[in-house]
């Protein structure tokens, strides 16, 4: 008997995975319509909602509260606009970074500014601090090691008091990473919990509105881009965010330059991943570089940053735009 119940439970297993993914059923062993053939991202859904699957970490993210928050955000936005998903998907994506993002950039630039101002006081106290180890060192008779730990130890608490004086701790400018990272995560499986049916919001299904909800060569936002324009463009942009950051620092560390080439590499590869994923997701991952880029660009302006309360420093432009094109022309183009 008990084999019996397992055979059974066997066979229902694929119904249950598809049903738990709003694809259709067949309904005898040879009466209506056949599967097709699932693409990728679907067949990976499958074993992500499947019992026992490496797939359960996925599973908990796609059912967790701030997914469910942005579903409803996205339904939200939806609703009260009245545009096309497409239409939907950019303006959430412009109003979520208008209204979260560039803030927190703006608060990064105030923070780094004022880090940038400090950096001669900071000079001149390694300077003075170096003198007077050397004095003690030389009356105590320290070593070398000695010499070099009571310095690095003395250095960090004074920069730190000056850190805390002027309320400016470097840590603080990583909030906008800790905010949008999540942000973007959350807001990408929620489209994708649409795209394949699987959304949490009860009695509502937005996967037949995806697929007929997109625009030009895209207007199934639940398939892929066949065309790859969708991921190529997020590539695209996101170099250029890279470049434009990379441009703007004159002299950079090693670690500076290891870690700039790490983001190229993560902008490549972004192209072949958004080629696996619905369109809907692919536009949502375009509108946020796009306003990303626009942000970074918008940031440069000497009456924006004025208007931000952001402090004056000595790397900064009264030309920006033309300067960053200079240094473009002169990289990229002028280079023989």
């Amino acid at each position: 008997m008990l084999c019996t119940l397992g055979g059974r439970l066997a066979r229902l297993q694929p119904t249950l995975r598809l049903r738990a993914l709003g694809l259709p059923l067949l309904s005898g062993p040879m009466s209506g319509p056949k599967l097709q053939p699932l693409p990728v991202w679907a067949v990976a859904s499958i074993s992500a909602v499947a019992p026992g699957s490496t797939g359960g970490w996925y599973e908990a993210l796609a059912a967790s509260a701030p997914v469910r928050a942005a579903e409803e955000v996205l339904l939200g936005a939806h609703a009260a606009s009245g545009l096309p998903w497409w239409g939907s998907i950019l303006l959430t994506t412009v109003a979520l970074r208008g209204a979260v993002t560039l803030p927190l950039a703006a608060y990064q630039h105030y923070i780094l500014a004022k880090v940038e101002n400090l950096q001669p006081e900071i000079k001149n106290i390694a300077r003075h601090l170096n003198q007077e180890v050397a004095v003690y060192a030389s009356q105590l008779g320290w070593s070398k090691r000695v010499a070099r730990l009571t310095y690095l130890r003395n250095m960090r608490r004074l920069v730190s008091e000056l850190y805390i004086r002027d309320n400016c701790h470097p840590f603080k400018a990583t909030v906008l990473v800790w905010i949008q990272l999540p942000m973007w995560i959350f807001m990408s499986v929620a489209l994708r919990n649409f795209s394949i049916g699987a959304t949490h919001s009860e009695g509502f299904s937005v996967q037949e509105q995806l697929a007929t909800g997109g625009i030009l060569w895209f207007p199934d936002l639940t398939a892929l881009d066949s065309t790859w324009i969708l991921p190529v463009s997020v590539g695209v942009i996101n170099l250029l965010i890279v470049e434009i950051f990379a441009l703007q620092k004159i002299g950079m560390s090693r670690f500076q330059m290891y870690v700039t080439y790490f983001v190229r590499a993560v902008s490549v590869l972004m192209i072949p991943i958004a080629a696996t994923v619905p369109s809907s997701i692919v536009l949502y991952w375009l509108c946020s570089s796009f306003m990303g880029l626009s942000q970074n660009l918008l940031l440069r302006s000497p009456g924006f940053r004025h208007l931000c309360r952001i402090p004056v420093t000595k790397s900064d432009s009264d030309t920006p735009y033309k300067d960053l094109f200079a240094a473009f022309y002169a990289k990229f183009i002028s280079r023989k």
